[in-house]
């Protein structure tokens, strides 16, 4: 990195940013006090929009978790990031957990099946999830799918039932 003069070095950039670049995203609040703000993806689930990137695939999101069991069985074609904030969970096909502070990288053609354990109140974990979320029984048979774009549905029409407009989702769209 080059040496900054002492007299620019706090001096924000002094040139346009390229016409077409996109806005940033910053939410303060990414773990929010208002409930409404949790998209609910099944019983005793939901999911925190933070990026829903529609030009590139992937979206990033907080799930929150408030049962014990499965919660789901999927496949990933792309790779996914995570990293606990709160609790704890595991994969069955693994041995290790994953518990607060917690870093897991999940490689393409990973299939796992996620489950929180009994003694877990509440999880919360940040993904970042590329392409999608292919469900699946025990022996590979298609259950369904998730995507940036089903995500975006599941987003618009809750929050224009809670009142907060469907267009609210607009604000985590690039």
């Amino acid at each position: 990195m080059p040496a900054a003069h002492d007299d620019h070095a706090r001096m924000p950039y002094q040139l346009p940013f390229p016409r077409d670049a996109l806005s940033e995203i910053v939410i303060p609040d990414a773990v929010p006090e208002d409930e409404r703000l949790w998209v609910p993806q099944a019983e005793n689930v939901w999911f925190r929009p933070l990026c829903l990137n529609r030009s590139q695939g992937y979206w990033m999101n907080l799930l929150k978790v408030r049962k014990a069991g499965v919660l789901s069985r999927h496949r990933h074609p792309q790779s996914v990031h995570g990293f606990v904030l709160k609790g704890r969970w595991k994969y069955l096909e693994h041995d290790w957990e994953a518990v607060a502070g917690s870093y897991v990288f999940e490689p393409p053609g990973e299939t796992h099946t996620l489950v929180v354990p009994d003694d877990v109140e509440e999880m919360i974990t940040f993904f970042q999830v590329n392409g999608i979320m292919y469900y699946v029984d025990p022996w590979g048979k298609n259950l369904g799918y998730e995507d940036v774009f089903t995500k975006i549905e599941m987003c618009r029409t809750h929050f224009e039932k809670v009142g907060l407009g469907a267009e609210y989702v607009t604000r985590f769209i690039r």
